[in-house]
């Protein structure tokens, strides 16, 4: 028998009666008969809860901070409605499960900040900026490496200077000197520097020469008045009169010891090896601090390390960073005369 079932009502056609049908085939029309025009759509709960989701993100010109206010409060007060309900059950669920990121309107939204260019090293327009270059992690290496030392030669591998060593209340250029006094009197003659220069191995030509020279050049900066000395004496004390021109600027006006740079020795002009410089990099360190027309400077400058590599490379022609270090406080002048001591 043919049914029609008329829309917008749960019931069978007019005309059509059911009760002659079997118990099954009433069901089964009651079943198929469509739902009332006028009948409100009922989503799931999950559904409903992603839908009010997606309206509330598009309310893109809420700022971020009320937006999360918003949804803590509407997310408490459902929190604290009893869960009787499965509908309110599936909501709390879900609540535990997501997590809520409101997206952030774009009036709120600032672009991050331009790299400083104050701590650059490097100038795009000057290449020797890039070429002798300075260790920018210098100051997570060495406490305070922009203060200059006044008793301790330091570096990251000696945060305290050389241990062991006695400063005697001295500046580090002091100490530096002060070898070449032999008998700890203060004062340098031209014989303690010769003995000094022969004690750390050099030949007595080059000792007899060198004491004439530094002595003459030393002598009157380093007096105590304006006559000078018949003897060409240098006094400590004012030993850092005697500072030339021309050089790494590791010992300032003053005489103390300043690190960074002495570690711009290295950074700069240590290219084959981080800490220690060949016999061509010495020369392009010497030649890099020269000071325009000061002649008196870039040979005493130049006689100094050249001296310095002869008598204290290493077996593969380098001069070693520790070895520079000690050169600066006099330590290295002290390693030099045992070790002459121990191969006579």
């Amino acid at each position: 028998m043919e049914t029609t079932i008329k829309s917008g009502s749960r019931q069978p056609a007019s005309g059509t009666d059911t009760s002659i049908l079997p118990l099954a085939a009433r069901r089964t029309v009651h079943r198929l008969a469509p739902a009332p025009a006028c009948a409100v759509l009922q989503l799931p709960p999950r559904e409903a809860f992603i839908k009010s989701k997606r309206s509330a993100r598009r309310e893109t010109d809420i700022p971020a901070q009320q937006l999360v206010e918003r949804m803590s409060l509407c997310v408490q007060l459902v929190s604290s409605l009893p869960a009787r309900s499965p509908r309110l059950a599936a909501v709390l669920h879900l609540r535990r499960s997501c997590e809520f990121i409101p997206r952030v309107s774009m009036s709120s939204y600032s672009p991050p900040p331009p790299p400083d260019q104050s701590l650059d090293t490097e100038a795009p327009n000057a290449p020797v900026t890039r070429e002798r270059r300075l260790n920018p992690d210098l100051q997570e290496q060495l406490p305070k490496p922009y203060l200059a030392r006044a008793l301790e030669a330091v570096d990251p591998s000696h945060p305290q200077g050389t241990k062991g060593r006695d400063p005697r209340g001295m500046s580090v250029l002091q100490q530096h000197a002060a070898f070449f006094d032999r008998n700890g009197d203060g004062v340098i003659y031209p014989w303690e520097t010769f003995q000094g220069l022969r004690a750390i191995g050099c030949g007595f030509p080059l000792s007899f020469v060198g004491s004439i020279l530094i002595n003459l050049f030393l002598s009157y900066p380093t007096q105590p008045g304006w006559l000078p000395s018949p003897l060409l004496s240098i006094h400590i004390n004012n030993i850092h009169k005697g500072k030339h021109g021309s050089d790494s600027e590791t010992y300032d006006t003053e005489g103390r010891f300043d690190p960074s740079k002495f570690d711009a020795i290295f950074s700069k002009y240590g290219r084959t090896h981080p800490n220690a410089l060949t016999r061509d990099e010495l020369g392009s360190m010497l030649q890099g601090n020269r000071n325009t027309y000061d002649f008196p400077g870039w040979l005493a400058a130049a006689g100094e390390w050249l001296l310095l590599y002869s008598l204290a490379k290493d077996k593969d022609g380098l001069l070693q960073r520790e070895t520079v270090r000690g050169l600066f406080d006099g330590s290295l002048f002290e390693r030099l005369q045992d070790n002459k001591k121990k191969s006579s």
